[in-house]
């Protein structure tokens, strides 16, 4: 198409069209082919546009203009226009530019000359830009329909922010710029510069323009770096605050359409300050930044992107596990108007050194060690530029700003008005060359003289000290004013690649193979006494079948008495219902198991018979077997009193009530862990994790275990495996973190700690939430339960001791939580009956059914620990006894402040290690940090009791009991008590005090407590009752056959007396006080002893 008359211009015109290769064309090897095929619905932007030509940029290059090319009337225009630059490693446009530097393509009008006009008149329409990056991820071509944004005729015309026309460009090149190996191997790094807040006074939107800059050194190829320079930050008054999400902005500075500065599909979401990576973003900074981000700021919103080969992707991880922090300088110049004319060359020599509130930002880089860390984010103090201080920090001896000044100062003032002038750049003016000319040639003169030696004369010298010192209080204001830099720093690819959580399972799987799965069971204990009750059954129809033989009556024929399939059935019942599978390991075990199934299979067949005989059915036996909850109190008791042995025996007798429950195991492994066992906790904690593989606290405890064996790498893969599979575990990111800093690795410690403290902010924040919830609940329902309720004193039972009163509320109350618990799955040990604790109506002593506290109660509000992520963990790793790490968490809460909970804490491990000097110590402290903390004084009543302190002890648990909130461990500080009031011969105080303990947590213990109390009172028939339920709890404890047979010997049951005390005996009651008085009774009885 031919173009219209007046426009086809002399040689040197705007218009006329450059040669460029054409398709057909070979293309150089190291070439970057850019062909504009077409332009769509260009009469959007303006309908009477005719002819028009697109002009291609690279880098404030001009690459050519296509010819001029009439627009169809749907807004068509066919340019076909191709060109191409050249790139090169290391010259100009390196691979480096391409990742950062789009191509710009302006679509301009052309109209017909006019008589009057020596030139062709020409109005730019829209601005479009092209992102090369895909060249560099590996692809040789690509097509866009590039976004064309409309240029406004004049600047205070405002147009729609999206482009409603576009360019079809296609890109290529001979081969990918980057080998296979160097895209493997090699990353990306973008860094995106967001704004800077709260800036010094001293920055006013009014007066001379200045360029408001910041900048960065990265390595790009090997030890060669490049520097990442943002220019033009926009000094914004103070206002409202900037909008998200906002698009990221190319550096460009030749762009005269606004929308063609944003980068595609790329924009800046924010996101809480809590989440952030840098600096000021705990809770007490969240009012300055909301302040900060609406006052007056520097707007940049720029990415700058770069190419990191594999040489440099090494360089930068050595020197971010060096440094750790990574200088950004900060600086304004004032921006030279190109309107003024020449200067001389002094005045140029002052512009080069010009550099004003020069500043720096340390970016702390260690995040991006962490496995799978592809991104930071954050806000970052400004400080001032100190040589000193930033060799110190960060290994840099010079400033990259005072290395870019000559460069940077040439910055001129541009002129703003669109149009032709905005265009006249393109085609430079003879005078404008020679300006150009000169300026280099003096920036080569310069730069030559700075190189050569001088000779220092002493009034220079005191100059330049003095220009340094009043740069460095020019500096200083931002620290006055509290500057901070918002940056991003992203990876294309982590650093450090982070196993998969898919590899993580198989390492565990290979390490603990899980159990099979259990075939379905076709019988149980149900299905065996069933099978009893048809054979006894079969056997009576076959003894009355033959009875009636002989009589003359018939009954159906059932075969006859089958002795070895009765046989099978009685072990049926021995296997699934007494679980016996192993043999006795005494004679006595065996008589009295024998006993106890000869009795169940006699009552079993009385019931299968009347079934038969269609008789009422007999009573089902009474249940024998103890429950897990109450198995794990008495461990529990057995292991506070030294007794381990039988600690351990009702551990494996839980395991063996139900082999696949995992809290079993976990508590038995805890056990263990207490004992030392090292090698049996690993076992424990081992068949926990095989019944479930994804069982978080399986995992934590089993590389414990596996750091005490010093089995390090798989104590890591355990962490990284509970980490994975919840990551919002405060408690597994806490230990995660110990376990590094225990392996010298600071970075990946540093990292967990972090992580572990986001989590727990997250989970406070949660609970906070709820519990404002609850509350507005409650205070509209305030009145109606004020109304309808009766008071404390009115729901007392009757008998209820002094004080009761005082502490029902808080049992109907529900506490506002200082520091809630983490939200993991509860373990049986740890279950509460609902109801609990309310009310001290006394129970009856007959044999009546128990409800067992499995645990210590809820914390009380006085002695919750203090809301950090290692007195979280302390309390995870006390309850399974892992002392070593207790330490480790328990020196990190001490950096950070002593509270009540640390010496609380580590009275408690020193307790377990019987270091009674040391709790003493501890003890001291807490109480003087916190006097009203019921769980220091219920632990320094456990310290005097285990020094024979009685007096000491008695006094500690009477505090103790008088507080509003219960302490941690009530169970064991009414024993205690208990005990030393029978010591004192208190003994009505004692019974009050082993009853409380019997309904919230009855064991055999405290039944016995009850007893004894009770037969000094001489009250012989409730003695019974409780010892009854003592011995229905644990039908081994010497102590209460002694006392039931010293209430026989009372009674005058002479049998009953004599039984008794041979089980006593039995049972290894030794040469005692209660031995000597049970002998002196059956002297003056004169029975109760075979011997006699």
């Amino acid at each position: 198409m031919e173009a219209p008359e007046g426009l086809s211009a002399r040689k040197g015109s705007l218009l006329e069209p450059q040669a460029v290769p054409g398709e057909s064309q070979p293309l150089p090897a190291n070439a970057v082919q850019i062909t504009v095929v077409k332009a769509q619905d260009l009469k959007s932007i303006r309908s009477d546009t005719s002819f028009t030509l697109v002009r291609v940029e690279y880098d404030g290059v001009i690459l050519g203009d296509s010819s001029t090319i009439q627009v169809l009337p749907n807004g068509t225009a066919s340019y076909n226009f191709t060109t191409s630059f050249e790139y090169s490693p290391d010259g100009p446009n390196s691979l480096v530019d391409i990742a950062q530097k789009p191509v710009l393509l302006t679509v301009i009008e052309a109209s017909q000359k006019q008589k009057k006009q020596k030139e062709e008149k020409v109005l730019p329409l829209g601005q479009a830009v092209v992102d090369l990056l895909p060249l560099l991820q590996g692809q040789c071509s690509f097509t866009v329909l590039a976004p064309l944004y409309a240029v406004p005729t004049s600047p205070s015309e405002s147009l729609h922010p999206e482009a409603k026309c576009g360019l079809e460009v296609a890109v290529r090149t001979e081969k990918p710029l980057l080998s296979v190996s160097q895209l493997s191997n090699g990353n990306f790094l973008s860094i995106t510069l967001e704004a800077a807040y709260s800036v010094p006074d001293t920055f006013v939107p009014t007066g001379p323009p200045q360029n408001y800059m910041a900048c960065l050194q990265v390595p790009a190829f090997g030890e060669k770096e490049v520097p990442l320079l943002f220019q033009n930050g926009i000094l914004k008054p103070a206002g409202e605050k900037e909008s998200l999400p906002r698009p990221k902005k190319w550096s460009l500075t030749n762009i005269m359409a606004p929308g063609a500065l944003n980068i595609p599909n790329s924009f800046i979401f924010g996101g809480p300050y809590e989440d952030e990576d840098g600096e000021l973003n705990k809770t007490e900074d969240r009012e300055f930044r909301i302040q900060a981000e609406s006052m007056k700021r520097i707007v940049w919103d720029m990415e700058r992107r770069c190419y990191l080969d594999p040489a440099a992707v090494l360089i930068l991880q050595k020197r971010i596990a060096e440094c750790r922090y990574w200088p950004v300088e900060v600086c304004r110049m004032p921006v030279v108007s190109s309107s003024k004319g020449k200067t001389s060359k002094a005045d140029k020599g002052d512009e080069d050194q010009q550099i004003f509130s020069h500043g720096v930002a340390y970016v702390n880089m260690v995040p991006l060690l962490c496995p799978g860390v592809q991104r930071i984010r954050g806000a970052f103090r400004v400080f001032a530029y100190q040589d000193s201080e930033v060799l110190e920090k960060t290994k840099k001896q010079q400033s990259i700003l005072r290395d870019l000044r000559p460069q940077v100062s040439l910055t001129k003032e541009r002129p703003c008005t669109p149009g032709i002038s905005s265009l006249s750049r393109a085609v430079p003016s003879k005078a404008q060359r020679e300006e150009k000319e000169k300026s280099t040639k003096e920036r080569e003169f310069n730069r030559r003289m700075s190189c050569a030696p001088k000779i220092q004369l002493s009034d220079t010298a005191l100059e330049s000290e003095n220009t340094e010192k009043s740069l460095s209080l020019d500096g200083q204001q931002y620290a006055e004013a509290g500057t901070f830099l918002v940056m991003e720093i992203k990876l294309d690819k982590a650093l450090v690649p982070k196993r998969l959580r898919e590899e993580l399972t198989k390492r565990v799987k290979e390490m603990i193979p899980p159990r099979p799965p259990l075939p379905p069971r076709t019988e149980g204990a149900k299905k065996a006494v069933e099978d009893y009750h048809s054979q006894v059954t079969s056997i009576a129809v076959a003894i009355l079948s033959e009875y009636h033989d002989l009589f003359g009556k018939q009954l159906p024929d059932q075969g006859a008495i089958d002795h070895q399939t009765l046989e099978e059935q009685k072990l049926k019942i021995v296997r699934e219902k007494y679980l016996k599978t192993t043999a006795f390991e005494t004679q006595e075990q065996f008589q009295a198991f024998l006993s106890e199934l000869y009795v169940y299979l006699v009552d079993q067949m009385h019931v299968a018979l009347n079934q038969l005989l269609h008789e009422e059915a007999a009573s089902p036996a009474p249940l024998t077997r103890m429950t897990a909850e109450q198995l794990w109190l008495f461990a529990h008791e057995a292991e506070v009193n030294k007794d381990h042995g039988l600690a351990a025996l009702y551990h494996q007798q839980r395991i063996a009530q139900d082999k696949h429950n995992t809290q079993c195991w976990l508590d038995y492994g805890a056990f263990c862990l207490l004992l030392e066992d090292n090698t049996k906790a690993q076992e424990c904690f081992r068949e926990a994790l095989s019944l479930d593989p994804h069982h978080v606290r399986s995992l934590l405890l089993c590389g414990i275990v596996a750091v005490v064996l010093q089995h390090y790498e798989e104590a890591e893969i355990f962490f990284e495996d509970a980490c994975c599979l919840e990551p919002s575990n405060v408690v597994a990111w806490t230990l995660s973190g110990l376990f590094y800093e225990l392996q010298n690795n600071n970075i990946q410690a540093e990292m967990s700690f972090r992580e572990a403290k986001k989590q727990l902010q997250a989970q406070l924040a949660r609970e906070r939430s709820i519990s404002e919830g609850k509350r507005g609940k409650k205070h509209i329902a305030a009145a109606y339960v004020r109304s309808a309720s009766p008071g404390p004193e009115q729901l007392l039972p009757e008998g209820a001791p002094d004080g009761s009163a005082s502490r029902l509320p808080e049992a109907l109350e529900e506490p506002a939580l200082a520091c809630p618990a983490p939200e993991e799955e509860a373990p049986a040990s740890e279950a509460v009956p609902e109801g609990q604790g309310v009310g001290n109506k006394k129970p009856s002593l007959g044999l009546m059914k128990a409800h067992f506290l499995a645990g210590p109660p809820p914390i009380s509000g006085h002695s919750q620990p203090s809301c950090t992520i290692f007195m979280k963990a302390v309390e995870f790793l006390m309850k399974f006894k892992a002392i070593q790490f207790v330490h480790m968490a328990l020196a990190h809460e001490l950096l950070a402040g002593s509270s009540c909970a640390y010496y609380l804490a580590l009275a408690r491990t020193c307790l377990l290690k019987e270091d009674l000097s040391k709790c003493e110590e501890c003890l001291c402290e807490a109480v003087r940090i916190d006097f009203m903390n019921p769980d220091v004084w219920a632990l320094k009543g456990h310290l005097c009791y285990l020094k024979r302190d009685f007096a000491g002890a008695k006094e500690c648990y009477e505090r103790t009991i008088s507080f509003v909130v219960d302490a941690a461990d009530m169970h064991f500080v009414y024993l205690r008590l208990g005990s030393v009031y029978l010591e004192e011969k208190e003994y009505g105080k004692a019974k009050q005090t082993y009853l409380q303990a019997c309904k919230s947590s009855p064991s055999c213990l405290t039944w016995l407590g009850v007893g004894i109390a009770c037969y000094r009172l001489e009250e012989m028939g409730e003695a019974e009752d409780a010892l009854s339920e003592a011995n229905a709890l644990n039908n081994r404890n010497a102590e209460v056959w002694a006392y039931l047979s010293l209430i026989c010997l009372h009674g005058g049951r002479q049998l009953e007396a004599e039984q008794c005390y041979k089980y006593a005996v039995k049972l290894g009651l030794g040469p005692t006080a209660l031995l000597q008085e049970l002998r002196a009774a059956q002297q003056r009885c004169g029975f109760g002893n075979p011997a006699l």
